[in-house]
């Protein structure tokens, strides 16, 4: 028989953290508000939301290490926006802070979900923020809540 692992879309009970650059706030704000939105509607309490305000996306993987760390949380969001600009900076930020992030996963063995935007332009990321293309701050947060259970389903196999 062939078993299918699928988390379910109910954060009841679960606790969340929220890491959030407040680099390019105007998208970051939207980004976060998405995803507690997405929470509460799935049915996690707003007491079990806690979020952290970082000064740019460089600094989400140590305070998603620090929360993991904590054992509070059931899963992490990770939320900001690097927008390309003329010189290198980007490729730097962007692929230090998206290493980081999956270090933290893999060490604490929690969901810790991808949120940031890195785009071309200020469009581009107000898109991805709920304008043209959804929030993806939603969609992380969703993404959470689903890895969670599938977590805890593969594990009530084993």
């Amino acid at each position: 028989m062939i078993r299918i692992t699928q988390g379910k879309m109910d954060g009841t009970g679960m606790c969340f953290g929220i890491v959030v650059s407040q680099f390019n706030r105007l998208i970051t704000e939207r980004l976060q508000s998405g995803a507690i939105d997405a929470l509460c509607r799935h049915g996690v309490r707003e007491e079990d939301i806690d979020v952290v305000l970082v000064p740019g996306a460089f600094d989400i993987p140590l305070f998603a290490k620090k929360m993991a760390e904590s054992g509070r949380y059931h899963a992490l969001i990770c939320l900001g926006a690097v927008i390309k600009g003329e010189t290198p900076h980007f490729d730097y930020i962007s692929a230090a802070m998206t290493q980081g992030i999956k270090e933290v996963m893999l060490t604490y063995g929690i969901p810790v979900t991808f949120g940031v935007l890195t785009t071309e332009s200020v469009e581009q990321a107000l898109d991805r923020a709920g304008a043209k293309l959804g929030n993806k701050g939603f969609e992380a947060a969703l993404s959470a809540v689903e890895m969670v259970n599938a977590l805890r389903d593969l594990s009530s196999r084993a």
